[in-house]
């Protein structure tokens, strides 16, 4: 009997450690997305690049790395952080957010 306790001991506490990775690989994943999210909103008003880059580091995991890129009239905004849930066993979570650029407030072409 304390033989199999030591084995199913051994499996509860196994599981458990999984299973809190999970959640922090989770709670990174939401925090990403929320930081992505943010940071294409910030981008899409015209904000300057690093208002942009900072909103999103932000609302970001520690750590975390964030693109901006912008082209034919939309805003990309990437944030990758890398998360140490096991020693040895890196994870990398990504994510990106795209929006339309807003036209500049009282920006206007001037006719001849």
């Amino acid at each position: 009997m304390t033989a199999e306790a030591a084995v199913v001991l051994c499996v509860l506490v196994a599981f458990t450690m999984a299973l809190a990775g999970a959640l922090l690989v989770v709670a990174a994943q939401i925090q990403c997305v929320d930081a992505a999210r943010a940071g294409a909103r910030a981008a899409a008003r015209q904000d300057p690049a690093d208002a942009v880059v900072t909103v999103t580091r932000e609302a970001a995991p520690p750590g975390a790395r964030v693109s901006v890129e912008r082209e034919d009239g939309q805003v990309r905004v990437t944030v990758v952080a890398g998360l140490q849930v096991l020693r040895g066993l890196p994870l990398e979570v990504r994510e990106q957010a795209v929006a339309s650029a807003e036209e500049t407030v009282g920006a206007r072409e001037e006719g001849p």
